[in-house]
């Protein structure tokens, strides 16, 4: 499905990508989620963030595996990390349907959820993000230099409303 290219679908865009890329003002064409323009192939964006930024993979010293289901569950569904960790996060999706794993703040992700549901084709791009189809695994590297109670959710119409989500608690030095 292609949006077409309304006022108010900038404004959905510019109200996205303000809860993605925290804000910065990009054009209406490098906003717009699953478009090549704002999926661009490089590295991988480094941009400080509540919980974290995004990590080196050489400096990982701990996996941790992450399941999904259409129970619209994760397991485990708490996850403890230390201040300064690098960790991989590997989701499994054991489903039959498409599901995610964002990294966020409380508020940053219900908003996110409600904008979900309006535009539920909306892919996303970001390090903290892994969209995972049925069956597939999907991987984050992932700092998390800064402490905090966070979650995770699948942000995926309905998902989120129906319970998806985890709680993510960053442990200060």
């Amino acid at each position: 499905m292609t949006l077409q290219n309304t006022p108010s679908r900038r404004h959905f865009i510019a109200a996205c990508c303000a809860l993605c890329c925290g804000g910065l003002a990009l054009s209406p064409e490098a906003q717009a989620h699953g478009d090549k323009a704002h999926a661009a192939a490089g590295p991988v964006k480094k941009e400080q963030k509540p919980w974290g930024i995004a990590g080196d993979a050489r400096a990982v010293r701990r996996t941790i595996t992450v399941r999904m289901g259409d129970d619209m569950r994760f397991r485990p569904d708490r996850i403890t990390v230390r201040q300064g960790e690098t960790v991989r996060l590997v989701m499994h999706n054991e489903g039959k349907l498409m599901h995610e794993f964002v990294i966020g703040t409380p508020p940053d992700l219900a908003k996110h959820a409600e904008l979900m549901v309006k535009f539920p084709d909306m892919e996303h791009d970001e390090p903290y993000m892994a969209h995972v189809p049925p069956g597939k695994s999907g991987a984050i590297v992932w700092n998390f230099n800064r402490p905090g109670d966070f979650q995770f959710a699948c942000l995926i119409a309905g998902h989120f409303q129906s319970g998806m989500v985890g709680a993510l608690q960053v442990v200060a030095k």
